[in-house]
């Protein structure tokens, strides 16, 4: 019986690219629960690890991993792009939660969790369960990172190839490749309509820095009206770790699945 505090690993990928990835699950019913970290974060972070406890309490099945060069996994997080942490996140579905999750997405994560959402759709596959995005940062290479690039990065990027900007979240710069940039673009999602087969919940700060609210709208505006649901914190920031704000999260989480997304 698995309880989430060891990891195990699974690996992803061929070649160079080749990486393992730690993965943490707690055994338990119902559809699974999947969490997809952000940029630059992982596993342990407080959002994951409240899940990690409601799951426990519920007798629900928990998976949580981290992406290549993230957290307990190997890789080369400068090497890596959307399409990489996609790959990660296919891999660890496939092996621990293949029949209808249900995917949390925090920021990046959110982006990752309706990319795959995507792909099922598109291989025939069952849809989740449902999605509950937190900050999702959807198209954030191009939106929240490159069309607010002044110049002098731009050119450094196209230059050079990569750029070190400073992090909030961590003590050593993150590594921004043109590789990531270019990726993301063939990665979009917010040029057309977006349905993803399943309900989806957004949670967004309105005070966040990182991903603004306005960018929440964006996304509302191209999933269908049934089975989508905003929640607008005014006073929330980007990490939405307050208390008040993971019970909020457990609440769309354990509300997942019960209603039909064809319900009136």
């Amino acid at each position: 019986m698995r309880d989430g505090t060891v990891a195990d690993f699974i690996t992803v990928g061929d070649g160079a690219m080749q990486r393992r990835i730690a993965v943490r699950v707690r055994d338990g019913s119902g559809p699974p629960v999947v969490w997809l970290g952000g940029f630059r974060s992982d596993m342990g972070a407080t959002k994951a690890r409240a899940v990690d406890a409601w799951a426990a309490t519920a007798g629900r099945r928990f998976v949580r991993f981290d992406y290549s060069g993230h957290g307990e996994s190997g890789g080369d997080f400068s090497a890596a792009t959307i399409s990489t942490w996609l790959a990660d996140a296919q891999a660890v579905l496939a092996a621990h939660a293949p029949e209808a999750p249900v995917l949390i997405g925090s920021s990046m994560g959110g982006w990752i969790a309706c990319l795959a959402a995507r792909v099922l759709a598109e291989r025939g596959g069952a849809p989740p369960t449902g999605l509950v995005l937190i900050a999702p940062a959807l198209d954030f290479t191009e939106d929240l990172m490159w069309d607010r690039f002044p110049p002098e990065v731009r050119a450094t990027l196209e230059r050079d190839g990569v750029w070190l900007r400073q992090s909030a979240y961590a003590p050593e710069p993150d590594g921004i490749t043109m590789a990531l940039i270019e990726d993301g673009r063939r990665n979009r999602l917010l040029t057309g309509p977006l349905d993803l087969g399943c309900p989806v919940h957004i949670l967004q700060g309105m005070q966040d820095p990182d991903v603004p609210h306005t960018h929440a709208f964006r996304i509302l505006d191209r999933l269908p009206a049934a089975g989508t649901v905003l929640t607008l914190i005014a006073d929330g920031d980007h990490r939405l770790s307050r208390p008040q704000d993971i019970a909020r999260l457990l609440s769309a989480v354990a509300g997942m699945g019960a209603c039909p997304l064809s319900a009136g």
